[in-house]
């Protein structure tokens, strides 16, 4: 076998379909190969009337002839991964497989039951050999974020396979009676195309060139046990491998009794059972590698033990029906599947590159060792100690708790893991980017932000490594949080202990580094109260200081604003604002050890800026956040000014339907529509109606001149302007299109235009109340807002075009910055066509509920004064000039 010499490992994130899915389309062929040959051969004898006891017998054979390559094989299988490409080895055991299938195409016409024992054993031995490449390949053509999924694809296509294989075996041989050589062709055809498929794998190299071959199978093994024995995850995981393996053995020899014995079912219907099993475990399996989110997700283990334990205990119960033992049989496959893909995860990622394969090869000798012993369990308890099927599943149930609290007394953890996984699944919608840039093994020091009480527990639902953390001692005291944080390895640390005890907290996170552990600082040193990032202090320098391992930067972004953070001035006691609340979190590329603390920052916040532009796909357009917020704060105050005392945030949605609904003939047929309003309720309900109605509202600056104004208008193309009588007399200025003056289209609103309107705006579904107000295309994130003009001092006026997204992200950052509360209000004195009043007094009110005070004069200071004081005004956004009047002539406080 000619390994690959210049071979280059691809590079998984950008060509691993194609490798994926032929190492997935060989795999399937594979498993429905040999299981429909299983089934084939028993079925071929079945039909020629054997006694009770030769069919016990038949089963106990063929399953351990099944199995019997495995233990044989499997090391060697092993020895070849390593020490040639796997793709190599996997199409050399497809050329196997169909000489195999030339073998059974003459021993099915020779109509030789030993003949077709051999074809099994044939089968079974190139399955041996394939398995420890098939498993081997997985990390090398998968990016890491992917291999969970990867094994949830790979189970769940097994086990349709095995399906496929259980129901057309019996099939071919009720159907080529007579004419068995025919199956035979049909088995070798597939086989075939199986090494059509190998052949599209990806080309990977040798792992070790140089490993020799062992031919004392035994003393392999023993060296197996010494490689996987320190690392108590992997030799668990091998553990839990075969425990789930010989399980599914034991199940499969009981359903078959079970169903004909206890429900007395024909072996269609039992087959059914073997089918809801057998699907169970693939849809489980594919569940579990989506649930994983891009890592190994252990915390997945004890719940798929505890699921099994339950399940099993259910099914051992006297009088159920075929349909209640189908469902509870399914639901034990499912829980299986979350049980058996990070653990094959782990046997996959743990071992070194230059021995996985023999790792893998261990795995599947011992759970075929697994195998074996439930078919001796099987026969010796039904036939020596006489046990009742149905108790079979009560031991199932037994051993899989007992398996449970082992497994958690060894790996506490992973009951925490298992806990965190369901609260951040929960509560929060994780989006973790960069996964790979933390090692797989060897040191690492984290170093995020600190932005809430759950950043912690975040990092650990982002990462499949354990991580040990650095936390304030008076939190770690905490009789809550202490025995968790004994757990996780927690070293606590407090700025109030004397130089002795801080300098020890520093040097047991140094040596863990040098352990090999991930270790995480908050160089920040506490939590931002004000929802930015804090300076970060200089104790990660003293931790990493003579130690050669990466600083991984990480950003937390999203989180300001949950209730964990201290946003609105307080920690827990608010409602969120969203369940599952998005947050994101990034790990930057590696640093090395010598990076200041102040390189550090700088490289979080760069990830800051990445990760804000990932909060696009949660964010909405403005009109779709001014329904949400009016829905969600109907009653509270949203708007006033000096002829409006007060309009509530329902009251507007309202009132800005009706004024759509109203302009819809006039605005027919025109993108942008002019506006020449002051700051006020009017001019604010006309902007949200153009918004509502797919328009791009254009306030048109009045201190410029007509012809000025002219120009802005000719670039927008505008027909109309929407103004105020008014307002006209005042500033003294000529619309530069057709009028339409708010008086008209605002007065005399009907009882039955008002109804309608309230109707939509509370029941609608927000497109629904779009397409009401008279939008026939909803606006997405890209499309355009608005357009603001400069004043045109140089020249013509110059236009600058803002999408929803840009508005959007402005209103999110004024909203952190500023920490704005439920009880903040606006003072709105800058006009709509400046950038600011379009942005801090029109839609950030509508994108957060807050409440706003309009008033059309900014120089007007003692009334501005007044109206702050009358509404409680908290936030005032003005130029230097404006607030200069304000401190002279204001009546002070």
């Amino acid at each position: 076998m000619a390994a690959d010499e210049n071979v280059s490992i691809p590079r998984p994130e950008q060509n691993w379909r194609l490798g994926f899915w032929s190492l997935i389309a060989t795999q399937f062929q594979g498993a429905f190969n040999d299981n429909g040959l299983k089934f084939f051969v028993i079925f071929l004898i079945l039909g020629t009337h054997p006694t009770d006891s030769q069919k016990d017998f038949l089963v106990f054979v063929i399953g351990n002839l099944f199995a019997l390559p495995f233990l044989l094989f499997s090391m060697a299988g092993g020895f070849l991964a390593d020490r040639f490409s796997k793709r190599n080895v996997a199409i050399a055991t497809k050329i196997f497989e169909v000489g195999a299938m030339l073998f059974a195409m003459y021993a099915f016409t020779q109509g030789n039951s030993r003949m077709a024992f051999a074809v099994i054993f044939l089968a079974s031995t190139q399955a041996a050999f394939f398995g420890p490449a098939k498993y081997g390949l997985l990390p090398e053509l998968l990016p890491d974020k992917l291999l969970s999924w990867g094994n949830g694809i790979l189970e769940l296509t097994t086990f349709l396979a095995i399906i496929a294989g259980a129901v057309i075996g019996p099939l071919l041989a009720q159907t080529f009676h007579g004419r068995e050589a025919i199956a035979g062709l049909i088995f070798g055809a597939c086989s075939f195309f199986g090494l059509t498929a190998s052949l599209g794998i990806s080309r990977v190299p040798p792992a070790d060139r140089s490993r020799r071959f062992r031919f004392n199978i035994f003393g392999d093994l023993r060296k197996q046990v010494q490689l996987v024995r320190p690392d108590r995850a992997l030799h668990l995981a091998i553990v839990g491998n075969t425990y789930f393996w010989f399980l599914g053995a034991l199940l499969q020899f009981v359903i078959v009794f079970y169903g004909r014995e206890i429900l007395h079912l024909d072996e269609t219907h039992s087959g059914y059972l073997q089918a809801a099993l057998a699907i169970g475990i693939g849809m489980g399996s594919y569940a579990a590698g989506l649930l994983s989110a891009g890592k190994i997700e252990y915390g997945l283990i004890p719940l798929g033990a505890m699921g099994m334990s339950l399940f099993a205990l259910a099914i051992s119960f006297h009088g159920l029906t075929f349909l209640q033992v189908l469902l509870l049989l399914g639901a034990l496959g499912f829980a299986g599947g979350f049980f058996v893909v990070p653990i094959n995860a782990l046997i996959q990622r743990r071992p070194e590159e230059n021995h996985k394969g023999s790792v893998i090869a261990f795995a599947n000798f011992l759970s075929f060792v697994g195998v074996i012993v439930a078919s001796a369990i099987y026969s010796g308890f039904t036939h020596y100690l006489h046990v009742g099927l149905a108790s079979f599943f009560l031991w199932t149930a037994a051993m899989s708790l007992a398996a449970t609290v082992y497994v958690l007394y060894l790996l506490p953890d992973s009951l925490l893991r298992l806990l965190l996984w369901i609260s951040t699944n929960t509560l929060y919608r994780l989006d973790a980017q960069g996964r790979e840039n933390v090692p797989a093994r060897g040191g690492a020091l984290l170093t995020p932000n600190h932005v809430s009480m759950a950043d912690a527990v975040l990092l650990i639902a982002s990462l499949d490594r354990p991580i040990r953390f650095l936390m304030f001692r008076g939190s770690y005291e905490h009789p809550l949080v202490k025995p968790f944080a004994k757990i996780m390895g927690v070293i606590p640390i407090a700025a109030d202990q004397g130089p002795r005890e801080m300098i020890h907290s520093l040097r047991l996170a140094t040596e863990a580094l040098k352990n090999g552990e991930i270790v995480c600082i908050f160089p920040e040193g506490q939590m931002t109260r004000i929802g930015q990032m804090l300076p970060f202090r200089r104790g990660m320098e003293r931790i990493i200081k003579g130690v050669d391992v990466p600083i991984i930067p990480v950003n937390l972004d999203g989180v300001w604003g949950s209730i964990f953070s201290f946003a609105g001035g307080r920690f827990l006691w608010k409602f969120p604002r969203k369940i599952p609340y998005p947050v994101r979190v990034t790990f930057g590329k590696p640093l090395p050890p010598t990076a200041s603390s102040q390189e550090v920052r700088r490289a979080v916040q760069d990830l800051g800026a990445e990760a804000f532009a990932r909060r696009k796909k949660h964010m909405h357009t403005l009109p779709e956040s001014f329904i949400y917020s009016a829905r969600r704060h109907p009653w509270r105050f949203a708007m006033a000014d000096g002829q409006r005392p007060k309009l509530s945030w329902f009251s507007a949605l309202t009132g800005a339907l009706v004024l759509a609904r109203r302009l819809e003939k006039q605005w027919h047929g025109q993108e942008m529509v002019g506006i020449l309003l002051p700051p006020s309720v009017p001019g604010a309900l006309v902007n949200y109606a153009a918004m509502l109605m797919g328009k791009v509202p254009v306030n048109l600056t009045y201190t410029v001149s007509n012809d000025t104004l002219a120009s802005s208008a000719q670039q927008c193309s505008l027909k109309t302007v929407i103004t105020a009588r008014v307002f006209l007399e005042k500033v003294k200025i000529q619309p530069p299109a057709e009028t339409i003056f708010i008086e008209d289209i605002a007065k005399d609103a009907g009882f039955g235009e008002r109804v309608a309107a309230a109707l939509a705006a509370g029941l609608l579904p927000a497109r629904a109340v779009a397409r009401f107000a008279g939008c026939h295309r909803p606006a997405s994130l890209d499309d355009m807002a608005t357009i603001i003009f400069s004043s045109g001092s140089t020249g013509d006026p110059k236009g600058v075009m803002l999408t929803h997204y840009n508005i959007a992200s402005n209103v999110e950052q004024l909203h952190q910055v500023f920490m704005l509360h439920a009880d903040d209000r606006i003072m709105g004195i800058l006009p709509f066509f400046h950038s600011f009043g379009f942005t801090g007094t029109l839609c950030l009110p509508a994108a957060t509920g807050l409440g706003v005070v309009f008033h059309p004069h900014p120089l007007d200071s003692r009334a501005i004064g007044a109206l702050v004081s009358k509404y409680g005004v908290t936030m005032l956004l003005a130029t230097p000039t404006f607030l200069n009047a304000y401190t002279r002539r204001c009546t002070p406080e």
